[in-house]
This record gives structure tokens, C-alpha cells and sequence, in this order.
């Protein structure tokens, strides 16, 4: 039996996903969070056999909750289902340490089997996923790429409207820290304003 850690803010998702696992014999949702904060408090009291994640969540979130769960528990298996299926976005979540990575789009069957792999200590990654970032080009990933951790994660937040402070607020860094990677983002990525930098992230799926 695979007692696997749901991890996603939106509750219709999860009891979607719930209800998907409720007909297979051998996954069982043994438990459930809405945030980074929840998933890793839940992760300390309680052994689950892998952690089903959400990219994009209140608060920590991400490559960095990734890095950070990992840091603890470096044999849990993490499986990313993600609405973003850009090769980039993928590539920074198995660099942080997830062993899958999936998109939401998906059929039922597709993600047991996903499950099942790396619970089972393999490697699964989205066959479309996989084959785009085999063939992405050097130009394609050449800004973006560029970004820290960090700075993708100001990034992100940027484009939810956040101003500085409630950035710093969500990072536990201080405004100056925020101001700096914000500028240090622009630069990398070649824009002069919010507008462009809005228009660069649309275009390339890094919002939140």
C-alpha cells in the first residue's frame, strides 16, 4: 500500500484526486495540506510512503520546499503534478530533488502508474515534458535559465501583484534582499519595467 501526502492549496483538487485514488487497491491519501507549511509539519509527524505536490502554493513553495523537504528527508520520493509543463519550470523542481514530475492534464491512469514508479524508488517524468526539454534550444533557455532559485521565486510572486514588503514577508527576507533580487532579475532577463517583465513570464509560463 502507497500512503502517499497530498499536498495542493485548491480543495476541489484534492478531492478529485482522492476520488481518483478511492478506485485503486494499493494508494491511499493517508494525509492532506494546503500549503508548504502544512505538508512539511505533516512530513514530521506522521511516515508516508511519497508526497504528491502542488508547484505553486501559498507561501514556500516550489524548488525551494523541494530543496527544503529534501534537506530533512532525502529518501522521501516527491512527485510534482503541475498545471505548468514547461521544461524549464520542470528541470528546477528535479534539480531540487524531485524524482517525477507530471503534468495535471494527465489521464487518471497515467498518474498511478507515475506513482507507483517513484514510489518504488524509480524516476518518471511527463513523456511531453521530457521530450521538449530533450530538444529546447540554448536560445529558448537562455534568460530564464539564468535565474536563481530566489529570483525565480520573487519573480513568481511579482507577477501575483505583490509589493516588496509582503514579498519579504513570504520569504522571510527583508525588503532591500527582495529590491536586490528583483533587480538582479530584470537585468538577467532584459526588461526595463513591470509591464515587460509581466509580458516575459506570461510568455514563458513562470507565474505563479
Amino acid at each position: 500500500m502507497i500512503n502517499l501526502l497530498l499536498a495542493d492549496d485548491h480543495a476541489i483538487v484534492r478531492s478529485g484526486l482522492a476520488q481518483i485514488f478511492a478506485l485503486s487497491p494499493d494508494v491511499v491519501v493517508a494525509g492532506e495540506a494546503a500549503d508548504g507549511t502544512e505538508a512539511m509539519e505533516l512530513l514530521r509527524l506522521k511516515h508516508f510512503d511519497l508526497l504528491l505536490l502542488d508547484l505553486n502554493m501559498p507561501g514556500i513553495s516550489g524548488p525551494d520546499l523541494i530543496a527544503r523537504i529534501k534537506a530533512h528527508q532525502p529518501d522521501l520520493p516527491i512527485l510534482v503534478l503541475s498545471m505548468h509543463d514547461e521544461p524549464q519550470v520542470a528541470a528546477r523542481a528535479l534539480k531540487a530533488g524531485a524524482n517525477g514530475y507530471i503534468s495535471k492534464d494527465c489521464e487518471p491512469d497515467v498518474l498511478l502508474a507515475a506513482i507507483r514508479k517513484v514510489a518504488g524508488r524509480g524516476n518518471y517524468i511527463d513523456p511531453a515534458i521530457a521530450s521538449q526539454m530533450a530538444f529546447a534550444t540554448t536560445e529558448r533557455r537562455s534568460a530564464h535559465s539564468r535565474l536563481s532559485e530566489r529570483e525565480l521565486s520573487v519573480l513568481r510572486l511579482l507577477t501575483k501583484g505583490l509589493g516588496v514588503k509582503e514579498i519579504g514577508d513570504q520569504l522571510a527576507i527583508s525588503g532591500k534582499t527582495v529590491s536586490t533580487h528583483k533587480a538582479r532579475l530584470m537585468e538577467k532577463l532584459n526588461t526595463s519595467n513591470m509591464a515587460e517583465l509581466m509580458r516575459y513570464a506570461i510568455a514563458h509560463e513562470l507565474q505563479a
